[in-house]
């Protein structure tokens, strides 16, 4: 997030507050546009609505229409619309490779063979680091040893165990009916958003007009913050064999229900069904709404960990002498979620990603005192190196895959606002970008390389193609590589107990043979 900011406030926001242009006065400020995102904000840095599209150092941008220019044009233009869409997607870029990179090295440390019984034999003799001296590391190390313990403990408790004919079938009726409930109820949420987002009119008064623009946002909100619950709830009713299972089951529901939610309201958006006045851009009001889902996020995430965990705590502390447990999936679900969010606004609000920075650092802090304070380590096996691996392999591909596909659906086939934006007037963004990119090789022909690579990365989707299937390549090679890896110790580990029956029938045969010598 810090260095997608970085690069849009270098080469987008902080030019065009050098340059601002002419636009309407904003209401003052009241308080209520750090919840709504709008009145004061509006017209502002925030939003797609304020940037211009014309070439900033141009002397003749400020000319009325009709007027004669005589001063010179520069040598080499700054061109709003192309340095927009162009640091839009250098950001995306930017994080792809930081993605790609974070699931490899997930990959590789995740990477575990062998039974637990053995992992559990070698975690106990074989652990210890004795280069170790410092009082800090000893405890640390001490700490994670435990922790691998416990995992691996917890694993062996929880062998599946047989079952018969009959047990088998109340078994899958009750996963069965899990699931009808859990897609029943995605199914009840997505229409209840559907509802909401088609029957919200806006009110006469600003406080109705304020409320109104919170409604969505909050029924959003709530849903995501209860529903978890009702999974978690469903997936021990239906005793799966293994904790591990149980905790992929109860993911994959709420995956299920961030991901309904999050595709209707982009097809609402991509729709231009978004609550919005005449003389404001859909993009900026679809950035408002990105605003509002953001916040309203981090206040339910407050006061989940302020007032659920603590009240929580106090109630287990008095009737079970313990503290709850710190749910990793349903809080790791929580930040792919508002990661998501924030992508999907990136060319709708480009200091959505300040905020959501903000946001990630107050909730760090927030979340490491409540886990010290108010709840205790989770009794699932966690293996957190592989779990790691899932919640990044969660974040890469469905997340930013689909924030992704969105912005590149709205860049290449989805007519912007007429009114105002950089993109204001043209069929599509893309359009805007070929036009500028043939006025910016008119002007100046030392920046040929650039021309090269719009040529070859924008407009020839082969290179694309080759570079996404490359990709994939990479990936497919590595996780062969690993399944190698595995076979092969494998063989080794058999090829070590054979030798150790071997030896074991020698020494049995010398046994016989030397009893036979005494008689």
């Amino acid at each position: 997030n810090f260095l997608s900011f970085l690069i849009l406030l270098t080469f987008v926001v902080a030019l065009q507050a050098a340059y601002p242009p002419a636009s309407a006065s904003s209401p003052s400020f009241s308080g209520l546009e750090l919840l709504t995102g709008a009145g004061y904000f509006t017209h502002s840095l925030l939003y797609y609505g304020y940037y211009s599209n014309v070439t900033l150092n141009d002397p003749c941008a400020s000319v009325p229409d009709g007027s004669a220019c005589l001063l010179a044009a520069p040598q080499l233009p700054y061109n709003m619309p192309l340095a927009y869409v162009f640091s839009v997607g250098v950001s995306f870029l930017v994080t792809c490779i930081l993605l790609v990179y974070s699931v490899f090295c997930s990959f590789r440390e995740s990477y575990r063979v062998g039974s637990s019984a053995k992992d559990l034999a070698i975690k106990v003799f074989c652990t210890w680091d004795f280069k170790v001296i410092q009082r800090r590391s000893v405890k640390l190390q001490c700490e994670n040893i435990c922790t691998q313990l416990k995992e691996l403990l917890a694993e062996l408790r929880s062998r599946p165990h047989s079952r018969s004919l009959c047990q088998c079938l109340a078994h899958y009726t009750v996963v069965l009916l899990a699931w009808v409930l859990t897609l029943s109820s995605v199914l009840g949420c997505v229409l209840a958003v559907h509802y909401l987002s088609e029957h919200m009119h806006m009110g006469s008064g600003r406080w109705q007009q304020e409320a109104t623009l919170l409604v969505l946002p909050l029924v959003v909100s709530l849903f995501n913050a209860l529903m978890p619950h009702l999974y978690n709830c469903l997936a021990k009713w239906e005793k799966q064999d293994h904790p591990v299972t149980q905790v992929h089951v109860a993911m994959c529901r709420n995956l299920i229900l961030k991901t309904g939610i999050l595709g209707l309201l982009c097809y609402q958006w991509l729709s231009r069904n978004v609550v919005c006045s005449k003389e404001e851009c859909w993009e900026t009001c679809v950035g408002q709404d990105l605003y509002r889902f953001v916040v309203m996020d981090f206040i339910f995430t407050l006061l989940d960990t302020l007032f659920r965990e603590l009240v929580w705590r106090l109630i287990l502390e008095k009737k079970k002498q313990r503290r709850p447990e710190f749910d990793i999936a349903r809080n790791v679900l929580e930040l792919i979620y508002g990661q998501t969010l924030t992508w999907l606004g990136v060319l709708f609000a480009p200091l959505l990603l300040a905020v959501q920075t903000l946001k990630l650092l107050l909730l760090f802090y927030i979340k490491k005192t409540s886990l010290m304070r108010n709840c205790q380590s989770p009794s699932k096996p966690w293996q957190a190196s592989h779990m790691s691996s899932v919640f990044i392999s969660l974040l890469c591909f469905p997340s930013f895959l689909s924030a992704a596909i969105f912005l590149s659906y709205t860049i290449w086939s989805v007519q912007p606002s007429e009114s105002c934006g950089p993109f204001r007037g043209l069929e599509t963004i893309y359009t805007s970008v070929k036009s500028s990119v043939l006025v910016l090789e008119k002007s100046n022909s030392n920046i040929t390389w650039f021309i090269w690579v719009y040529q070859h990365l924008m407009e020839n989707t082969f290179i694309l193609f080759y570079v996404s299937v490359a990709v994939l390549a990479v990936i497919y090679v590595n996780v062969q590589v690993l399944k190698g890896h595995q076979r092969v110790i494998r063989l080794l580990k058999e090829r070590i107990n054979n030798e150790g029956e071997d030896k074991r029938f020698l020494i049995q045969k010398l046994h016989s043979v030397y009893e036979q010598r005494e008689r």
